[in-house]
């Protein structure tokens, strides 16, 4: 999470990152700035850690929490 929030803030994104809930990350995105965010998230979580295992971030999106699954 501090990675993308200083990623957001040195490639100058409008959108904010606004609540954690257990593993899933909610923002508030600037519409212009939905395909830079998405894979900025995307890359940075599936990276946050080496494991066994792969890693694997997804993303949803709507105007609302309920929508965005």
């Amino acid at each position: 999470m501090i990675r993308i929030y200083r990623r957001m803030k040195a490639e100058g994104l409008r959108s904010k990152m606004i609540l954690q809930v257990h593993d899933e990350l909610n923002f508030s995105v600037v519409p212009e700035e939905k395909s830079r965010v998405e894979l900025l998230v995307i890359e940075e979580m599936q990276s946050a850690c080496t494991l066994a295992v792969p890693l694997i971030a997804d993303a949803g999106w709507g105007t609302n929490w309920l929508e965005a699954h």
